[in-house]
């Protein structure tokens, strides 16, 4: 009997089907670890755009935040209220048109993140006692190329519906 990890030989769309609910429920449970340690009222949408920001990307206007994150803009306009109203973001003219704003994290806001980070430390360290990191660093290229695969298809694919 095959072993069931394994791809099967036609690369069935019903392994990718699994791998994908896999992928789905990591991403709830992490998201659930990190809640837990955001201040009440943000959640990882917020903690998201934040570190978005913070990784480069300052700047950015709230279309171009709702198209990388794939949201409706008046969903991203709310988050970035949100975030500005908790300080964590200041919004401001875009010198560009003088019409939209853009998003630029502020001092408050990378402390949140670094602060989340290292509240999350004593759990990743607990991972990696408990579980076989050589394994996990071996799938990440794996995960990291499917991501990219998929942040490349995107426009394709909501056009070939």
């Amino acid at each position: 009997m095959p072993d069931q990890s394994d791809p099967p030989k036609d690369q069935s769309p019903f392994w990718l089907f699994e791998l994908f609910t896999e992928i789905g429920i990591i991403e709830q449970l992490s998201r659930a670890l990190l809640e837990a340690r955001l201040p009440d009222g943000i959640i990882a949408p917020h903690f998201a755009v934040l570190n978005h920001l913070m990784r480069g990307r300052d700047g950015q206007t709230p279309l171009t935040l709702a198209r990388a994150f794939q949201t409706p803009k008046t969903s991203m306009t709310h988050t970035l209220k949100v975030l500005e109203k908790r300080g964590l973001i200041a919004l401001k003219s875009n010198p560009d048109d003088g019409r939209s704003k853009q998003a630029w994290i502020t001092d408050a806001g990378r402390i949140l993140i670094g602060t989340t980070i290292t509240d999350l430390a004593a759990t990743y360290s607990r991972f990696s006692q408990d579980l076989d990191m050589q394994s996990l660093g071996q799938i990440k290229p794996a995960l990291s190329a499917l991501r990219s695969y998929l942040d490349n298809q995107r426009d394709t694919d909501i056009d070939n519906r």
